[in-house]
C-alpha cells in the first residue's frame, strides 16, 4: 500500500455517507501506515490566517502527523491561499485529508487543488436512479466477495430503500450470512427482506398496473393489516406509472442501455415495462396518474380513511388500463 504521507486526499461529492466512509478508511490507512501518527481534525469555516501552516506542521511528539479538514467549501479566502501553497510543496511527514461537501461553492479552490501533483481526488456522488442504486449495491456485494444478479439487486433496493447506509448494512448482512462465493438471488432477497414495506408496495403496484385487480386488492388489504404506510403504496404506483409513461414517450431506435437511462430503470425492468405497456394507452396512463396523485393527497391527510383511498386508487388504476 502506498504511503499516505506527503500526499493530499481530496474527497468530494454529494453523498455524505460515502464521504464519511472514505474519510474513515483514509484515517484507518494513515494509522496503519504509522500507528503513532497524530491525527488532527478541523472544520474549515473557523480557520484564520496562519492556522493551516500550524495544522500541517510536523509533530513534535511523533514521526508523522495528519490533518483531516472538513467542510472545505467554507474555507475562508485567507486560508485558501495557505492551503494551495502547502499543496504545491507538501511535507513528507504529513498526510492531509480534505472533505468538500458537494455543490458549486468552493469550486475555484477545488480546481486549483486538482492541478497539484500531490492531490488525489475521490468523488462520492450519490446514485440517482433505481438502476444506479442497484448497480451500487451490486458493487458493494462484489467487494465483499458475493455476487448478486440484476433483478435481485433491484429487489433489494426496493426492499431496503435508497438510503446508502441501509443498503450497505443489507449487503454486509447478506455477505455475512451466505457462504463465500454464493450468489444472491431474488429468492434470497425475498427470504431475508421480503417482509419489508417497499417490496409489498411494488408488488401491489405491479398487480394494479397489470390488471390483476384481485391480487392488488388482496395485497393492499394485507398491507393495511400489517400497518404498511399507505404513502409507500401510492409512491410505488406513481413510480411504476411514470416509468411506463417515459417508456411510451421514448424516442424510437434507442439501444437497450440508452432506453434504460431514458426510463430510469435497469434493462431487465425495461423488459417488464414493455410487457406492461401493452395494456395501456396514453390517455389511460394520464387518468391513472391523476388517480394516484389524488390518492397521495388523501393518504397524507386529505381523507378520513387512507385504506379506502388506497383501494379506490387500485380500482381506478385498473379501470384506466386498456382491456
Amino acid at each position: 500500500m502506498a504511503s499516505p504521507f506527503g500526499k493530499i486526499l481530496l474527497i468530494t461529492g454529494s453523498s455524505e455517507y460515502l464521504s464519511d466512509r472514505t474519510r474513515a478508511r483514509a484515517v484507518a490507512g494513515i494509522k496503519a501506515a504509522d500507528a503513532e501518527c497524530e491525527v488532527a481534525t478541523a472544520t474549515s469555516g473557523g480557520l484564520g490566517a496562519g492556522e493551516i501552516a500550524g495544522l500541517t506542521s510536523p509533530s513534535l511528539f511523533s514521526s508523522a502527523s495528519a490533518l483531516v479538514l472538513t467542510e472545505l467549501q467554507d474555507l475562508p479566502d485567507v486560508a485558501q491561499g495557505e492551503l494551495l501553497a502547502y499543496a504545491k510543496d507538501p511535507s513528507p511527514d504529513v498526510a492531509v485529508v480534505l472533505v468538500h461537501g458537494g455543490g458549486q461553492k468552493g469550486k475555484g479552490l477545488l480546481d486549483k487543488l486538482r492541478a497539484q501533483a500531490a492531490v488525489h481526488e475521490v468523488k462520492n456522488e450519490a446514485p440517482k436512479y433505481e438502476r444506479d442504486h442497484a448497480r451500487w449495491v451490486a458493487g458493494e456485494l462484489r467487494d465483499l466477495g458475493t455476487r448478486i444478479d440484476e433483478e435481485a439487486a433491484t429487489l433489494l433496493v426496493a426492499a431496503v430503500g435508497q438510503d446508502l447506509r441501509a443498503l450497505a448494512g443489507a449487503a454486509d448482512q447478506l455477505a455475512a450470512t451466505l457462504d463465500s462465493g454464493s450468489e444472491v438471488t431474488v429468492e434470497v432477497v425475498r427470504r431475508y427482506f421480503g417482509g419489508r414495506a417497499d417490496v409489498r408496495g411494488y408488488e401491489i403496484a405491479d398487480a394494479a398496473i397489470e390488471g390483476r385487480i384481485n391480487v392488488a386488492l388482496e395485497q393492499a388489504r394485507w398491507a393495511e393489516t400489517a400497518k404498511v404506510a399507505p404513502v409507500l403504496i401510492t409512491s410505488a404506483l406513481a413510480a411504476g406509472l411514470r416509468q411506463l409513461a417515459r417508456l411510451a414517450d421514448a424516442p424510437a431506435r434507442l439501444g437497450e442501455g440508452e432506453l434504460a437511462r431514458h426510463v430510469g430503470a435497469p434493462p431487465f425492468k425495461v423488459r417488464v415495462l414493455r410487457r406492461q405497456l401493452q395494456g395501456w394507452e396514453p390517455s389511460g396512463l394520464a387518468r391513472a396518474l391523476d388517480a394516484v396523485a389524488q390518492a397521495d393527497i388523501d393518504v397524507k391527510g386529505g381523507a378520513a380513511d387512507p385504506a379506502y383511498a388506497v383501494e379506490r386508487m387500485v380500482l381506478q388504476v385498473a379501470a384506466a388500463r386498456r382491456r
